[in-house]
């Protein structure tokens, strides 16, 4: 593939079919091959997965299975070289100029070299995508060598199954923390891992609202006179209930009235206080290439939320307003592993980029030996925050979680697989298991009723996100 090309949608009404240039290369080459269609089902270490990497030498092509995570830092000891995931826009274009959806595993198809992790010729048979999306090519496993005679086997790739992120024993959180810092830094004197950490101080605003939270008595006016005191803060407000998301009757003019006519209480104290801390820690420049942008992801699942919960029958419905916080907040985790480990960000953001198929805490486990849901609830918890808050950052990944505030943590969960499936927060998809469900009181069919209104509102809702954009946030 001399040159990348343009994406193609494809119509949901045609039939799947194997590309036409990828039909024409396997008949040249006297392959057979099955079409199937893509299924959670499949196992995952049968499934080619294909990265194309560059450097000032040039391109290289990794195949490896999808049970395993690319190791660039193995890759480049390996090779000698300095490999990254090449760039996007690149791909992009080598992609359209043969109406492809994805990169296929099949080294004819580029002038590349290839190098191809040793474990991928185990299974007796492989899956390959054919470039149309839910569409692989499934063939005999020798056949498929036949492929590489001109490539390099080599280890490179690293079984997920020997990476076990922690998911549920936050009692181990800090010493796992302090280990990673202290194998991150050169300090080798054990120092409290609040030092270690330099965590900035929970913000003022975020304080005084914090003690309104729990304020019986708060009022409209105190909620009102806290976000005045913060401009930025205070501009973001009434921008929000002037969006088209909301469609308040006439105009926007104060704070107070944003909060008694559009947006109410419970909304304006949960989302001041989301955008106070979203602020307390800048967002990294360098993050991976077709990540779902932060402010994104936090608004679009605590949308969601917001219709999940309304969808909870009432005796077991968590607090709405924490509910959207948690939300709002879901990848905090994200902002501290920038802030704590800058040299390395960079490194997890390209391993992201070359394992678009593995789940970031898998990354993250391997990296640096924590996960950002570790980070993010470990600093709700320092910082004071509504333990509901910090159960849902820790355990939002592990579906099976049942302890105290379960929702919270469960409605994350729910939330941001929902997403996932409709192309928000990254490419990795796992199943949403019926016992999730079962625990919320919702059924599947009310939970995509949720999705489905929010991603309607879309259009309203990217205007609504691009505030945070234009505020440098």
């Amino acid at each position: 593939m001399s040159e990348p090309l343009a994406m193609s949608d494809g119509d949901a009404n045609t039939p799947p079919t194997v590309p036409s240039i990828i039909q024409q290369l396997m008949g040249k080459l006297s392959l057979p091959y099955q079409m199937v269609l893509d299924s959670p089902a499949l196992d995952p270490a049968q499934r080619v997965q294909a990265m194309l990497l560059d450097d000032q030498v040039g391109a290289l092509l990794a195949l490896f299975p999808q049970s395993h995570l690319l190791d660039l830092a193995a890759l480049n000891e390996l090779t000698g070289r300095k490999l990254n995931p090449v760039r996007q826009e690149r791909l992009d274009r080598m992609l359209g100029k043969h109406q492809l959806d994805g990169l296929p595993g099949l080294p004819p198809l580029t002038s590349s070299p290839c190098i191809y992790e040793e474990s991928l010729l185990t299974p007796p048979t492989v899956l390959i995508e054919s470039g149309h999306k839910g569409v692989l090519l499934e063939m005999p496993t020798p056949n498929f060598k036949s492929l590489l005679v001109k490539a390099s086997s080599a280890r490179f790739a690293v079984p997920l199954s020997q990476v076990q992120p922690n998911l549920d024993r936050p009692d181990d959180d800090r010493e796992e923390i302090t280990q990673a810092v202290q194998n991150f830094t050169a300090r080798r004197i054990r120092q409290r891992l609040e030092e270690t950490l330099e965590i900035p101080p929970l913000p003022e605003t975020a304080q005084k609202i914090i003690k309104l939270r729990v304020d019986p008595d708060a009022t409209v006016e105190d909620i009102t006179g806290v976000v005045e005191t913060d401009p930025a803060l205070a501009a973001q407000v009434v921008s929000w209930a002037a969006s088209p998301y909301y469609a308040a009757p006439g105009k926007i003019r104060s704070v107070e009235d944003a909060i008694v006519r559009v947006l109410g209480f419970d909304l304006v104290i949960n989302l001041a206080l989301g955008l106070a801390l979203g602020k307390s820690l800048s967002l990294p420049k360098d993050g991976p290439q077709k990540g779902t942008p932060y402010w994104d992801q936090a608004i679009y699942t605590a949308a969601v939320i917001e219709g999940l919960t309304r969808a909870i029958p009432r005796p077991q419905r968590p607090e709405a307003g924490l509910s959207y916080l948690a939300g709002l907040l879901h990848n905090f985790g994200y902002l501290v592993l920038a802030h704590v480990f800058p040299p390395h960000f960079s490194l997890i953001c390209r391993h992201m980029e070359a394992n678009p198929h593995v789940s970031h805490n898998y990354l993250e486990q391997h990296l640096l030996g924590i996960t950002r849901e570790q980070m993010g609830g470990w600093l709700m918890r320092f910082w004071d925050m509504p333990e509901e808050i910090a159960t849902a950052l820790r355990f939002q990944h592990d579906p099976s979680y049942r302890g105290p505030h379960h929702n919270y943590a469960n409605l994350v969960c729910l939330a941001t697989r929902l997403l996932r499936q409709r192309g928000v927060g990254g490419e990795s998809q796992e199943e949403i298991p019926s016992d999730l469900y079962a625990a919320l009181g919702i059924t599947a069919d009310q939970a995509q009723q949720a999705v489905g209104k929010v991603m309607d509102a879309e259009v309203a809702l990217r205007e609504l996100i691009s505030q945070f954009h234009q505020s440098g946030q």
